[in-house]
């Protein structure tokens, strides 16, 4: 089974169910798995309350929360797992999405979905990541070598051009809701890398993707290992997260973009 990885509340709504859609109308096995086994819901703002005239920049897409509410209606979403319950050696794929509202922090700091993430490392089994979601990884150790199961290996996340841009554009009455943490995402990940040069950024003007364009995202691949920079990478990471289930087999190192 494939697990997707939730937090509490507050993930990305494009970042988990694009991905979902993908596979399951592949006919993948796709189940959920949140801190306490209770149905995660994601961040309200972008999928219901908006953010006034920024809303066409920052909110979820018509057509992306409309693939949300059909991934929040599947029964197996509605019946998730614990991180405790989700049995490592049963695992065929691990996906992870992303998020910058305070829920996320249910995933990123949880010791338990910090071990899903370095047990499937460890099988070479096909691992999806994005945006925050990809500080999991950053903060998951090998227990082989003691470092980050990121150490050695190339990637993207969440970028601080896009974190701070964001955050910039609404800070003055949101505060801090871009910014889940001091650090930016980019530069936690960065530090768990074995060279800063491994850490991808894309396109310095990134363009959103499209289910008709998903060429427009930006991913990177190193083995089995796949992420993705923010909710407009999303298509193209659905697309290259399905071939890398497909072919159960790892590659070499290689951005895409």
């Amino acid at each position: 089974m494939i697990v997707f990885l939730l937090p509490a509340s507050g993930y990305d709504p494009t970042e988990a169910a694009v991905p979902w859609a993908a596979l399951r109308d592949a006919g993948f096995d796709v189940r959920f798995a949140t801190p306490d086994g209770l149905p995660a819901a994601a961040d309200r703002r972008l999928t219901d309350t908006g953010f006034s005239l920024l809303s066409p920049w920052l909110m979820t897409r018509r057509a992306e929360r409309a693939t949300y509410r059909r991934l929040a209606a599947d029964p197996r979403f509605q019946a998730p797992l614990a991180y405790a319950e989700v049995d490592p050696a049963a695992l065929t794929g691990l996906f992870v999405p992303g998020g910058h509202a305070p829920g996320m922090r249910t995933l990123l700091e949880d010791t338990t979905a910090q071990a899903l993430v370095a047990a499937a490392f460890a099988r070479d089994l096909p691992l999806g990541m994005v945006c925050h979601g990809v500080l999991l990884a950053a903060r998951a150790t090998d227990p082989a070598t003691g470092r980050s199961v990121l150490y050695g290996r190339r990637t993207t996340a969440l970028t601080a051009l896009l974190e701070l841009t964001a955050w910039n554009l609404t800070r003055l009455w949101l505060g801090r809701y871009y910014r889940t943490y001091p650090t930016t995402v980019q530069a936690e990940v960065t530090a768990a890398l074995a060279d800063p040069r491994h850490f991808a950024p894309g396109p310095v003007l990134p363009v959103r993707d499209t289910a008709a364009r998903p060429g427009r995202g930006f991913t990177v691949r190193d083995r089995n290992y796949l992420s993705a920079r923010w909710p407009g990478d999303c298509h193209r990471l659905a697309s290259d997260y399905l071939a890398l289930v497909r072919s159960g087999r790892p590659t070499s190192a290689a951005p895409k973009g």
